[in-house]
């Protein structure tokens, strides 16, 4: 597996203990449906989170959470609207971006950007 497949997996997994921490129930990880995939699908409070994960070990190309494009955007959504056409009920939804750097001897810094809408 490349180098980047791995960090973003531990990435992922760092960002499940941070929302088990915050009181969330992971219901879902990497969910996929055809070319949609979603890193973590979560409920609290009634609410049902739908959470894009970004993993940087380096600053050069800027903040993880810049890399979240329009494009990327609307492809959660889609991934969204596929997991809740399945998945009825829930009548508030959320979409979260969760940005992890891991920037050389630095303790890991985590900036959740929640209720986003691009």
């Amino acid at each position: 597996m490349a180098i980047h497949n791995v960090r973003g997996k531990q990435g992922e997994l760092q960002a499940v203990a941070y929302f088990l921490q915050r009181g969330y129930t992971i219901l879902h990880c990497n969910w996929r449906y055809r070319y949609y995939e979603i890193d973590i699908i979560a409920s609290r409070e009634e609410k049902l989170h739908f959470i894009e994960v970004k993993t940087r070990h380096t600053l050069t190309y800027g903040y993880p959470e810049e890399s979240v494009t329009r494009k990327k955007f609307a492809s959660l959504k889609k991934g969204a609207e596929a997991f809740l056409n399945s998945h009825p009920g829930w009548e508030r939804i959320q979409y979260d971006i969760l940005s992890i750097s891991k920037i050389g001897s630095k303790p890991d810094e985590y900036f959740l950007l929640e209720d986003v809408f691009i």
